[in-house]
């Protein structure tokens, strides 16, 4: 049951955007399968899928988006300011989206960038230089439709 179930979950993670585990169990039960929320949690976490800015997805899943494509609308969404201190760069998130936003730079593999860590609100990108996270600074505050300010710092212009 367990391993025809998880078959069944792998499948409509691939063929569709799912967005919330409520979304998933109501797919899950028109396939036949009444689970709770504490087994298809734990059916996620050892399928190792991933929930980001579009949703759950396997794990190097081909999700017929490019990467570039997938992290412009990440940034276009999430991103708030962006600023660079060394071979750091920060990015600015609203509270709750620092994680999703750092799969996605980690996903896109860019050349100068080594990794991340993402809190609640803030992501630390580790770059190969002071160079290399000036560039990598410019590209997201570009992608992301954002202001540049002096220095190497963006950001949205909040309106009130």
């Amino acid at each position: 049951m367990k391993v025809r179930r998880q078959q069944v979950v792998r499948k409509l993670v691939s063929t569709r955007a799912i967005h919330s585990q409520l979304e998933l169990q109501t797919l899950l039960r028109a396939e036949g399968f009444e689970v709770t929320q504490a087994t298809l949690s734990r059916d996620l976490a050892e399928l190792g899928v991933l929930k980001g800015p579009d949703g759950y997805r396997l794990p190097g899943a081909d999700t017929g988006v490019s990467s570039p494509s997938r992290l412009e609308n990440a940034l276009r969404r999430e991103l708030l300011s962006v600023s660079t201190g060394g071979t750091t760069v920060v990015l600015r998130t609203p509270s709750g989206h620092g994680n999703a936003l750092a799969v996605e730079l980690d996903a896109a593999r860019l050349p100068g960038a080594l990794g991340t860590i993402a809190g609640d609100d803030t992501i630390f990108l580790a770059a190969t230089g002071p160079a290399a996270a000036r560039r990598l600074a410019v590209q997201f505050s570009r992608l992301a439709g954002l202001q540049t300010n002096a220095g190497a710092r963006a950001s949205r212009r909040t309106q009130e």
